[in-house]
């Protein structure tokens, strides 16, 4: 397939790089693709950025048959445009359809076809530091159809947002608070995929930890309500006597590619990584007893974000002294720099784009 090009006529102006939310600006085109039975996937485009028609009884709307991906590009300081692991998001994406009965698609095309997007909005890719280009693949299906069933065609799309840091603390350490009440998903279900559904069942326990002032939920297991999982939009981990313990993937926790990137750069420094079930219990006696000095959390938005403080309960503990601790504080600055360019990557992650 080739993808044809139509360029707007209008461009937007760029916004303040020194001012970047997250997620609010977007750039001037977009990338669509359609599927049907019939046809397979076909018509891929880049084209202006805008509203998509949807029927009333667009099945999307009414059973939430979507999955979608986030990754990032990022400006070098010689002025060049890369990407971070980008062949696993799409890959990822195609692992998340399988469990929403959504067609597969060519992962290396949708890859060579982002790469085109991203030449043609090179000028929306930010420079300044801590800044960069927020990349949004989305798979929706759209039958108009009122029936519980998969659907027959489907729309990909992928849109471009210039973002700052994720959270208002930046890299700071950022206050979690443990649902008791609510939990996120079950082994069986569709916890492991990235899909909308997931995100909608964690905003009420989200609300409420934001009305106690946290920034985040700590979910727990969906079965005994012991183990730990993950955070509302990372991977969660403890350095408990010197060993980097996260939660081992049961099918109800999101694969992230920055955790894994956290557990590969690690092990290359040859530091005790362990992927196991770690209870709430064992968290917080390891407080206790002085053995816990760091919990981070991993994903593409913030990259690394280091924990200052833990509530579960009526308890609530300060992790570390409370300021960022030297595991975390090593992860971020050398995923960062391989990111953006400023150390050689040891791994084989980065994609050049331009």
């Amino acid at each position: 397939m080739q993808v044809t090009v139509t360029q707007s006529q209008t461009r937007k102006p760029k916004p303040d790089e020194t001012n970047l939310g997250f997620g609010t600006i977007f750039t001037d085109h977009m990338f669509n693709m359609d599927y049907s039975v019939e046809k397979g996937w076909h018509n891929p485009r880049i084209e202006p950025y805008g509203p998509m028609a949807l029927d009333p009884s667009t099945m999307v709307l009414h059973y939430g048959q979507a999955v979608f991906e986030g990754l990032k590009a990022y400006r070098m300081d010689q002025g060049g445009i890369q990407l971070f692991r980008p062949l696993d998001n799409f890959k990822r994406l195609n692992r998340s359809s399988k469990m929403l009965c959504i067609a597969g698609h060519d992962a290396a095309f949708a890859l060579d076809a982002l790469k085109q997007l991203l030449t043609l909005e090179k000028d929306w890719v930010p420079s300044q530091p801590g800044t960069s280009l927020y990349i949004r693949p989305t798979i929706v299906a759209t039958d108009p159809y009122l029936g519980v069933r998969a659907s027959f065609t489907y729309r990909f799309f992928i849109i471009l947002s210039p973002v700052g840091a994720y959270y208002p603390e930046g890299f700071n350490p950022i206050k979690i608070m443990v649902s008791k009440d609510h939990v996120r998903a079950v082994r069986g279900g569709v916890g492991e995929a990235k899909t909308p559904g997931n995100y909608a069942a964690s905003l009420l326990a989200g609300d409420k930890a934001h009305d106690e002032g946290y920034t985040q939920v700590l979910w727990l297991d969906g079965v005994e309500q012991k183990y730990v999982e993950e955070v509302g939009s990372m991977n969660i981990f403890f350095v408990i006597d010197d060993e980097i313990i996260t939660p081992m993937l049961s099918g109800s926790i999101l694969a992230g590619i920055t955790r894994n990137s956290v557990i590969q750069l690690a092990e290359h420094w040859g530091m005790n990584v362990t992927e196991r079930k770690i209870s709430i219990d064992e968290v917080m006696q390891a407080q206790a007893s002085g053995k816990l000095t760091e919990i981070f959390g991993s994903g593409t938005a913030a990259v690394v974000s280091p924990v200052g403080e833990l509530k579960y309960g009526d308890q609530v503990i300060p992790i570390g002294d409370g300021s960022v601790g030297p595991v975390a504080q090593r992860l971020f600055d050398a995923i960062q720099d391989i990111q953006y360019g400023k150390i050689e990557d040891p791994m084989g992650w980065i994609e050049p784009v331009i």
